[in-house]
């Protein structure tokens, strides 16, 4: 992911098309309608201006050069992914085999409604254990009950009355602690009362959704017959709240200066290309990339209307400072050169152009920021300056 570099590659055509031009301006075997003959026609190079005839000029538009707001702010290509904050992985709390799933990707859930079934041996231990325990308890609360009668009578020994009493509380204990149990396998407190009062065990576990959102995962796992374990990658469900959304952008090393947490961004998505969401720096990176030269910053995107989708590429927007007031030149009126340099081209009274090197800053709405080279109010080529730079060439190589 990459910032907006300014860039203009001339494609072969063009490039055949302007040399297919400059030849019939230029060669020595043309003739002007007018009956001119063709030193008439030939451009005049001195230094670096470049004077052309009226008929070369009509590839050429020429205007002002004006002032144009430009933001001071950087851009970067980014991707959408899911909230890992707000993601969880419905993994089952016990092993067991699924018996039934309710529901499906895309659906929405509320947090505690099932996703899937599951037939849990462990369920049916726990809830024996349950029934067992009631059982003791039901017994030694009886036989404590029965001793108090006969120590109030001086008919049982005080050991066997204290002897009832410690086996009533370990019961006691073992029956909370199993209806306990069963309430870590999700089971309410009248569904318990129904195991310990009909003495029938439910093998039947319901793993729910822990948050309101949707199901964003529906693995192989999640099939029916199939064996989970708890912690066993990968999970039969996954479930994000997609009201929030991620955006991992890489920035360049050059722009961590310029990078907050907390500071606003805006994000643009190519499926709502008129439409901007805003976003907020939630954590930068720490460790910059060897190859790239690029450090990871993630944004946190409110997205209440569930539009923007993990794996969507997005343009991460983040103002760096004030506007700035510059001289705005159309692409068509700057040129890269084969060093890497970047000029234009003035004009200098009647058909005359003086080429210029410029210093460019950002590219904006298909105008090119320039900072230095070119001043307002100047007369510049807005359109054909490939062209300019293309007749200088040939003249210059030919020594005209």
């Amino acid at each position: 992911m990459t910032f907006k570099h300014q860039k203009w590659v001339i494609p072969g055509g063009i490039v055949a098309v302007v040399v297919s031009t400059l030849i019939y301006f230029f060669s020595g075997s043309t003739q002007l309608s007018s009956g001119k003959d063709n030193s008439s026609i030939e451009p005049k190079v001195s230094g670096q201006t470049l004077q052309l005839t009226d008929a070369q000029m009509a590839l050429v538009k020429v205007a002002p050069a004006t002032l144009h707001p430009f933001l001071a702010q950087r851009e970067a290509m980014g991707v959408i992914a899911f909230d890992d904050d707000q993601t969880v992985q419905v993994y089952p709390p016990y092993p067991g085999k699924i018996l039934r799933r309710f529901k499906e990707v895309g659906d929405f859930v509320r947090k505690g409604e099932t996703l899937y079934t599951l037939d849990s041996p462990d369920l049916i231990q726990a809830e024996s254990t349950l029934i067992a325990a009631a059982g003791v308890r039901e017994l030694t609360t009886r036989v404590l009950e029965r001793a108090k009668q006969l120590i109030a009578l001086k008919g049982l020994a005080e050991k066997d009355y204290q002897q009832a009493v410690a086996d009533q509380q370990t019961a006691e204990g073992n029956y909370n602690a199993a209806r306990n149990a069963l309430h870590l396998f999700g089971k309410s407190a009248q569904e318990i009362d129904r195991i310990e009062a009909t003495r029938k065990v439910d093998s039947i576990l319901a793993i729910p959704s822990h948050l309101d959102g949707r199901v964003t995962v529906v693995a192989m796992s999640a099939a029916a017959g199939t064996y989970v374990q708890p912690g066993t990658a990968p999970a039969p469900y996954a479930v994000s709240d997609l009201s929030t959304v991620w955006m991992l952008a890489n920035v360049a090393e050059t722009d961590i200066p310029l990078l907050e947490v907390g500071e606003s961004v805006i994000v643009r998505v190519m499926a709502f290309s008129q439409r901007t969401f805003q976003a907020k720096i939630d954590k930068i990176g720490t460790v910059v990339d060897s190859n790239t030269h690029r450090l990871q910053v993630r944004c946190v995107v409110r997205d209440p209307r569930h539009e923007l989708h993990p794996g969507m590429m997005a343009t991460f927007t983040i103002r760096t400072g004030a506007d700035m007031q510059s001289v705005g030149l159309p692409e068509g009126g700057v040129v890269r050169e084969g060093d890497g340099s970047y000029s234009a081209w003035v004009a200098e009274g009647q058909h005359r152009f003086r080429r210029r090197s410029v210093t460019i800053g950002i590219r904006q709405e298909n105008l090119m920021q320039i900072l230095e080279g070119v001043q307002p109010g100047e007369q510049v080529a807005t359109d054909g300056a490939i062209f300019l730079s293309n007749a200088f060439a040939v003249s210059a190589s030919t020594g005209e």
